[in-house]
């Protein structure tokens, strides 16, 4: 398995992990904002930027993150904001080994910290991400504009 950054022909497969991860999530996003997300992430001047892990030659996995400043650090933050297995690759280390490529990644590049949420009763997504780091105590608000 190879861990790498997407190039333009990565777009069907990364389409097929994104629609894996949206229908996961019960998600139905226009097709302009999945568009948009697309190309962000093959923008070298967005803050967006996706990892991809592939396999066989075939796309079994994604991460889509945001890099941010903030104001407890002068260094760069990344959020992880999206991560999906395809559920015929899932049971391998692909989850770990995307996570574990973004730690690397961080370290390399100077981020402060990279965090990640997910939803309480996700307990599979919760046990691989407490191999990581323990979930802190926080609660999440958000408020749709």
């Amino acid at each position: 398995m190879t861990i790498r950054d997407p190039i333009a022909a990565d777009e069907a497969g990364w389409r097929r992990l994104w629609a894996g991860y949206l229908a996961f999530y019960g998600e139905d996003l226009p097709e302009a904002v999945t568009a948009a997300t697309w190309r962000r992430i093959l923008d070298p001047t967005s803050t967006i930027f996706a990892r991809l892990a592939e396999r066989d030659g075939r796309l079994v996995g994604m991460t889509v993150n945001v890099l941010h400043e903030g104001t407890w650090s002068a260094a760069p933050i990344c959020y992880l904001e999206d991560l999906f297995v395809a559920p015929e690759a899932r049971g391998a280390g692909i989850g770990r080994a995307l996570i574990s490529d973004l730690i690397a990644v961080g370290k390399a590049r100077g981020w402060s910290r990279l965090y990640w949420h997910t939803k309480s009763g996700n307990s599979e997504a919760r046990r691989l991400y407490d191999r990581f780091v323990a979930a802190d105590d926080f609660c999440r608000y958000r408020l749709v504009l």
